[in-house]
């Protein structure tokens, strides 16, 4: 009889877990929970008066989207790969 630890080992050992279902809920649900809060963020800032401010605070944002972006669609070797060919020609 095994015990639970050997249990989960061998379960674990046969390739049976992934995070794909985690992935795919935080793409469908965290970030536009994420995506609205800095939105509603950048109206309360514009809304003083800070133009200059939610211009710096955009430009971070864009970064960031293309950083996620990048991520969550496996493309990371691809984009470092093009990055590379445009310093080394």
């Amino acid at each position: 009889m095994k015990t639970s630890y050997e249990a989960a080992s061998s379960w674990l050992a046969q390739g049976q877990l992934s995070t794909g279902n985690l992935q795919g809920w935080i793409t469908n649900n965290i970030v536009p929970l994420i995506l609205l809060a800095i939105a509603v963020i950048l109206l309360w800032i514009g809304g003083k008066g800070d133009n200059a401010g939610v211009a710096r605070r955009s430009v971070g944002l864009i970064v960031g989207l293309i950083a996620l972006g990048i991520a969550v669609s496996g493309s990371g070797p691809a984009v470092g790969q093009a990055m590379a060919n445009l310093l080394t020609g």
